[in-house]
């Protein structure tokens, strides 16, 4: 039988019954009584709460515990609450209101969920504490359509649309994403379309202007800024640039799992169009180095912040921070110098940034050398920078690469 007491292969009803369920809970939140509304989402130090479950017309005091925190609202028949029936059916749809879950029981019939009354809506974990199993399966997308099934080889999933079984963890889409990002970063060569679409405004991209950065040397440091500026971590390229002033562009991706995120940065350094990309290599090191051994061209992160600085710049970034460290013993960088900075660059540009800032223009007390900083795509990790060269060879740009937003 289906999910509503129907056969599954009605593919037709099926559609009908998941608007009716859009509709009950509408129904429910429109109730004058709510005695089951959404929980509050748990702060993040709570892990276990109580919660009163009936069981045999006798309340029982049990302390919940948190699977998932934030996991939502989720819509439960109260026969699987109240333990007269047991989990079946969990379907996923599209829904303004909780994570657009649904579970029935395995005896509820198409009257008894027809009946708004007959339907809870609680928070996810209220669900997993009766059946465990449900997290494996939490996310999932919209349109998962599962029959939950317990034999001797053990308990799991079976997709209604696949038959296929689902006995391991399903990952966070971002998981799966940062994943295959971790793949793709670092290549030695990337088409064009790639960096040109990166810095092409569209739904999912917005190029942001974050400031400029001065190169009074033309020497170029990829570093992060918190960690390795000024150090022998940091990365200094073999190619330099004309002396002078330029912008810094951001690719800003606004990602539906992953939230906003900065997939690259730009120094514009001619009008010219790149017709090609090459990757960056570092002081001493030319393209025909790669592969040998002890040859490296990426720059690391471990901050989740990068940024773009002259060589001079690099120079008074190590002196400032060597005396500031001395008058501010146990203070740290960003906690206690860098992190009002970005709070007050958030205030005036918060349109395409996190709250807490995501890219700051920042000068040098005493020189006033600009650098900019950036937040590093999915955070910390290895990164390269890569030339966008012209149609005569030369330099028309520099790209520091973090994410393919495709991915995200």
């Amino acid at each position: 039988m289906g999910l509503f007491g129907k056969k599954k292969e009605d593919k037709s009803t099926q559609s009908k019954s998941e608007q009716k369920t859009e509709k009950l809970l509408k129904e429910k939140q429109a109730a004058e009584k709510q005695p089951e509304a959404i929980q509050p989402e748990k702060k993040p130090s709570e892990e276990k709460q109580p919660e009163t479950i009936q069981s045999e017309g006798k309340q029982e005091q049990k302390e919940m515990k948190v699977y998932i925190r934030g996991a939502g609202g989720t819509i439960v028949t109260k026969s699987i609450l109240n333990g007269t029936s047991k989990l079946k059916w969990l379907f996923r749809q599209e829904s303004e209101h909780g994570n657009g879950w649904v579970a029935f029981g395995d005896r509820d019939s198409q009257k008894y969920v027809d009946d708004a009354k007959n339907m809870a809506i609680v928070d996810f974990n209220t669900l997993a504490n009766i059946e465990p199993s449900v997290v494996n399966v939490f996310y999932m997308p919209v349109g998962s359509d599962l029959e939950f099934c317990c034999d001797k080889t053990g308990k799991y999933f079976v997709d209604t649309k696949t038959r296929k079984e689902i006995r391991e963890p399903v990952k966070h889409p971002a998981q799966i994403a940062f994943e295959k990002n971790l793949k793709f970063l670092n290549q030695k060569i990337y088409p064009a379309e790639l960096f040109r679409n990166l810095f092409t405004e569209s739904p999912k991209i917005k190029v942001v202007r974050a400031g400029e950065a001065d190169f009074p040397t033309g020497e170029v440091v990829l570093a992060d800024p918190i960690a390795y500026l000024g150090s022998q971590y940091e990365t200094v390229l073999d190619r330099r640039i004309p002396a002078g002033s330029y912008p810094v562009e951001l690719s800003v991706c606004l990602s539906r799992i992953a939230g906003l995120r900065i997939a690259a940065a730009r120094i514009p350094l001619s009008r010219k169009e790149a017709v090609r990309y090459e990757i960056a290599m570092p002081k001493g090191k030319k393209t025909e180095d790669l592969g040998k051994s002890g040859v490296f061209t990426f720059f690391g992160v471990d901050t989740g912040l990068a940024c773009f600085a002259d060589g001079k710049a690099s120079e008074e970034n190590r002196l400032f921070f060597e005396k500031w460290t001395s008058e501010n013993p146990g203070k740290n960088k960003y906690t206690d110098y860098f992190a009002a900075l970005f709070r007050k660059s958030y205030e005036a540009n918060p349109e395409f940034q996190n709250q807490g800032g995501s890219f700051l223009e920042w000068e040098l007390p005493g020189s006033g050398l600009r650098t900019v900083l950036f937040s590093s795509g999915m955070g910390d990790g290895i990164y390269s920078g890569y030339w966008g060269l012209d149609s005569e060879g030369e330099i028309a740009c520099l790209v520091a690469l973090f994410m393919n937003p495709e991915y995200f």
